[in-house]
């Protein structure tokens, strides 16, 4: 997998799954949705996705200094696929914790296995491509290395490549072609100090 530089893309309780009758299909991920009421239930990914249902997820920051690592999705991706976001960005599976699965995907998506520091939570909305729509309570983490000695070993099947880039790099980088990066990663940027990351 190569580093190179920037290029423009190419709770209900776990008895609630008897209740609703949900079963789980091959190939299905089942992740933490997110009821009016604040409880969570399981729902398929695509599912959420495709309804635009309030569920949870999870984004990770990989900063050396002021420099971010990022990923760019893989062509491969249900959506955003060839776009810029931050390190890593994903779901906890059903009932499984925001910490747990934020450095599980770290060490699948980018063969890292970091300690990580738990920031902010915040909701936000945005349509992404093939239809679906995010609509996330995001739990925000970091992780502090040197990126002189780090060692990425990113999936191909995940990520197709990864660069460093400070954060007003970044913001001038989104001004200048905002359609390479990812929706959400844009609006991270445009609320950076919510993200409790400093």
């Amino acid at each position: 997998m190569r580093v190179e530089p920037f290029r423009h893309r190419c709770m209900r309780s776990a008895s609630a799954l008897t209740h609703l009758g949900a079963q789980r299909l091959p190939g299905e991920q089942m992740i933490p949705g997110i009821d009016a009421d604040g409880a969570l239930y399981p729902i398929e990914k695509m599912a959420a996705h495709r309804a635009g249902a309030l569920h949870l997820a999870v984004s990770v920051f990989v900063m050396s200094g002021d420099a971010l690592l990022l990923q760019q999705r893989a062509a491969g991706k249900y959506h955003c696929a060839g776009l810029w976001a931050n390190s890593c960005c994903s779901h906890p599976a059903w009932g499984e914790t925001p910490a747990a699965g934020a450095h599980r995907r770290l060490g699948e998506e980018l063969g890292l296995d970091l300690q990580l520091r738990a920031c902010r939570v915040l909701d936000y909305a945005a349509d992404v491509t093939n239809g679906l729509r995010e609509h996330e309570r995001v739990h925000i983490f970091r992780g502090d290395v040197d990126r002189r000695t780090l060692r990425v070993r990113p999936d191909p099947v995940e990520v197709s490549a990864v660069r460093w880039m400070s954060v007003d790099e970044l913001q001038q980088a989104v001004r200048v072609d905002a359609d390479a990066f990812a929706p959400w990663f844009r609006i991270y940027l445009d609320r950076w100090d919510e993200l409790g990351l400093s």
